[in-house]
C-alpha cells in the first residue's frame, strides 16, 4: 500500500512524532511510505534517518494549491484502491481533498488525525472537508467529545460511523527499568515549553521543597521567551541550582530512566498526554492533573498522584510524598508498566491504524 504522511510545522511536536512512528512501522512493513514536510531541517532529519522518503510542499492556509498540485502525481500513480493518505490538521485534509479530485482516484483514503481537545470549527468550508475525509482518528475519547460539542444536539454535518478513537502510542518497546540508585532524587518534566503546561506551578512548588534534596529535571523544547520567563521564576525563587535543564536533547523521553518520577501539572486540558504513557512505558510513576483525558489511562492512587491545575502547595505535597516514600514509588511505577503493556503498547494502537487503513 502507498502510505503518505503530511507533516506541517518546522519542529518536532507530539503530532510529528506520531506521523514519523507510524511511518517508520509501516516502512519496516515493506509498504510504501512517503512523508511530505515543509522542508524544514528538524523534521526532515528524523524521517530520512527513518529511512522515509520525503517530497516538499508549502503546506501553507487555505486554499493550498501549490501542495495540491505536488501531491497529485503520488495519488495518480498509486496502485488502485492502495493509497492512503495521513493528515494531521483539517487544513491539509483539504489539500488532500483537492489533490484527489485532481488526479481521478475517489478510491483514495484520506484521514485526518484530530490532536488537539477544542470544539470543531463549523462554517461552509468545514463541513466540506468533515464529508470528504474517510475517517477521523481522535487521540482520546475527552478530543472526540470536545470536537462533537459545536453541535450538542447531535444533527453532525459529518457521517459519525467515520469517527474513531484510538489512543496514542510510540513505536517502541516498552522499558520499566529499576531507578537510579545513586544520586539524588530526580523528579522530571519533559515536553513542550509553553504557557498551560504547568512549569511555573512546578518551579514554585520547587521553592517550597528547599529544605529537601529532591532535584528537578526539565526537558524538552518550546517558546524561547516563555524558557527564559521561567528560567527568571526558578533564579528569583532560588531554586535554579536545584534544576537540571535538558533543552537540546533530541528526544527528552530517552532521560526518563535517569528520574524516580515524573511530574505534569499541566494547566491546560489537552487532548492526549504523550508523556504520561511515557512515564508508564519506563515503569515510572507520575503526578499530573486529571483535567483532560488522563483518567481513560490513568487511575489516581494506582498509577499516579493527582493534583489540581495551578496549586503549587498541592504539587510540592506529592513530590515530597514521592520523594520520601520509595516503596510508593515501586508499586506506582510497576502498575503504570503493567496497564501500559495491557492496554496502550504500540501493538494496541498500530492496531487500529491498520483497521482504518483497511489493512486487516
Amino acid at each position: 500500500m502507498r502510505i503518505i504522511h503530511i507533516v506541517h510545522g518546522n519542529s518536532m511536536g507530539g503530532a510529528q512524532r506520531y506521523a514519523l512512528d507510524i511511518c517508520r512501522h509501516y516502512a519496516a512493513a515493506g509498504h510504501d511510505v512517503m512523508a511530505i514536510t515543509r522542508d524544514a531541517k528538524a523534521i526532515d532529519s528524523q524521517f530520512a534517518a527513518a529511512g522515509v522518503p520525503l517530497l516538499h510542499a508549502p503546506l501553507r492556509d487555505y486554499p493550498d494549491l501549490f501542495s495540491s498540485l505536488a501531491l497529485r502525481p503520488l495519488l495518480a500513480e498509486a496502485p488502485r484502491g492502495k493509497c492512503v493518505v495521513h493528515v494531521h490538521r483539517y487544513r491539509d485534509a483539504l489539500t488532500a481533498i483537492l489533490a484527489r479530485r485532481m488526479a481521478r482516484r475517489p478510491d483514495v483514503r484520506i484521514i485526518v488525525t484530530r490532536h488537539i481537545s477544542e470544539p470543531a470549527k463549523d462554517n461552509h468550508l468545514r463541513r466540506f472537508i468533515y464529508r470528504h475525509v474517510d475517517a477521523h482518528i481522535f487521540v482520546s475519547e475527552f478530543s472526540r467529545r470536545e470536537f462533537l460539542s459545536r453541535w450538542p444536539h447531535g444533527r453532525y454535518p459529518l457521517d459519525p460511523t467515520r469517527l474513531h478513537v484510538a489512543f496514542n502510542s510510540r513505536n517502541v518497546a516498552p522499558t520499566p527499568t529499576p531507578e537510579p540508585e545513586r544520586g539524588a532524587i530526580t523528579a522530571m518534566y519533559h515536553g513542550t515549553l509553553r504557557q498551560g503546561k504547568g512549569l511555573d506551578t512546578l518551579i514554585r512548588a520547587m521553592a517550597l521543597l528547599k529544605d529537601t534534596r529532591l532535584r528537578l529535571r526539565i526537558a524538552g523544547t518550546g517558546d524561547p521567551d516563555y524558557t527564559d520567563s521561567i528560567r527568571r521564576l526558578a533564579i528569583s525563587l532560588g531554586v535554579m541550582d536545584s534544576i537540571d535543564w535538558s533543552l537540546k536533547v533530541a528526544d527528552p523521553s530517552s532521560l526518563i530512566p535517569a528520574s524516580h518520577f515524573g511530574v505534569l501539572p499541566s494547566s491546560m486540558a489537552e487532548a492526549f498526554g504523550m508523556a504520561n504513557i511515557e512515564y508508564m512505558a519506563a515503569g515510572r510513576p507520575q503526578i499530573c492533573t486529571f483535567n483532560g483525558p488522563q483518567p481513560e489511562y490513568l487511575t489516581p492512587g494506582v498509577e499516579a498522584l493527582e493534583i489540581p491545575p495551578s496549586d503549587p502547595e498541592a504539587l510540592a505535597a506529592a513530590m515530597r510524598t514521592l520523594y520520601a516514600d520509595k516503596e510508593l514509588r515501586q508499586r506506582l511505577g510497576h502498575a503504570a508498566a503493567e496497564r501500559y503493556a495491557a492496554s496502550l503498547a504500540w501493538p494496541h494502537f498500530i492496531s487500529h491504524i491498520d483497521r482504518i487503513y483497511g489493512l486487516s
